[in-house]
């Protein structure tokens, strides 16, 4: 017994517009509220925008 494969020319616009259509599906449940948040933000309008890449990377670094 074989399994049934797709071959790689076997995509089509069919699936495309059918993996869209999935992908476009969001569950925007009620329950999904959050009542709590937890950490700081801090905004400093006056760094440069050499400092914030600085910054940046030195977060990405951590």
């Amino acid at each position: 017994m074989g399994r049934p494969t797709m071959s790689i020319g076997s995509y089509d616009e069919d699936e495309h517009e059918r993996r869209e259509r999935k992908n476009a599906d969001v569950d925007l449940s009620d329950d999904d509220d959050r009542t709590h948040y937890h950490g700081t933000v801090t905004y400093d309008s006056g760094d440069s925008a050499e400092a914030l890449l600085d910054q940046f990377k030195k977060m990405n670094r951590d």
